[in-house]
């Protein structure tokens, strides 16, 4: 017996009964007892779920949708068959992620894509290298800097590496013959689950970057 369970709500209730009015078996109070009980660990039940979804620690289901909502707007979604523990612990990280620095942008692609990206400040003497100095190699290392591009960034962001559609061949395959009985059939972007939208790399960078700096992304 738990607290707030059926039985220990029943016993509670059977306790405050005083005991010279009813003898020892009485199906009418047994049924009206056993109602109330039934309906005040609905309740208690309820209350328990609902302490759970004031803090991101103990949210579920979609209330922790919502919370990540009303932090990140649709910055950080959840994605396709990803458990509450596994989303929580990705809004801990965005949480208090370093925000506003050239790191920022590194960790947070590295963390969405897997793959390291490409940053160059035309203005960062280590991007750009120096005449006659190191970090520079024509057509190697290094690039053309400029004093016109002031507080902006260009980054190269690469893809993550996708799986395809499982058990789905490939078109005109020799298993995917067209409109033979096989395991080829129409696909569509929606069939691919936990990929990485062009459109959330862009939303990714602008949500740590530094304010009023501009940052030109390619994507390959």
């Amino acid at each position: 017996m738990a607290t707030g369970d059926h039985n220990d709500i029943y016993t509670r209730l059977k306790g405050l009964m005083p005991p010279t009015w009813f003898g020892d078996s009485n199906p009418i109070l047994t049924g009206a007892l056993t109602a109330c009980s039934s309906a005040l660990a609905w309740c208690y039940s309820l209350y328990l779920y609902a302490k759970l979804q004031t803090r991101i620690s103990t949210a579920t289901d979609g209330w922790l949708d919502i919370a990540a909502y009303d932090f990140f707007g649709k910055n950080l979604q959840r994605s396709a068959g990803q458990s509450d523990d596994l989303f929580r612990n990705q809004m801990k990280i965005s949480l208090f992620r370093e925000r506003g620095t050239r790191q920022a942008i590194i960790d947070i692609l590295e963390d969405m894509t897997g793959k390291t990206p490409y940053i160059f400040e035309s203005q960062r003497p280590l991007d750009t290298g120096s005449y006659g100095g190191p970090l520079i190699g024509y057509g190697v290392t290094g690039g053309y800097g400029s004093l016109m591009l002031p507080y902006q960034a260009f980054v190269t962001a690469y893809r993550p590496s996708g799986s395809g559609i499982p058990y789905i061949a490939g078109y005109a395959s020799t298993p995917s013959g067209y409109n033979s009985a096989s395991r080829g059939e129409y696909a569509s972007q929606s069939m691919i689950t936990g990929s990485i939208t062009d459109a959330q790399v862009y939303e990714a960078i602008a949500a740590v970057k530094m304010e009023g700096t501009l940052v030109w992304v390619r994507l390959q």
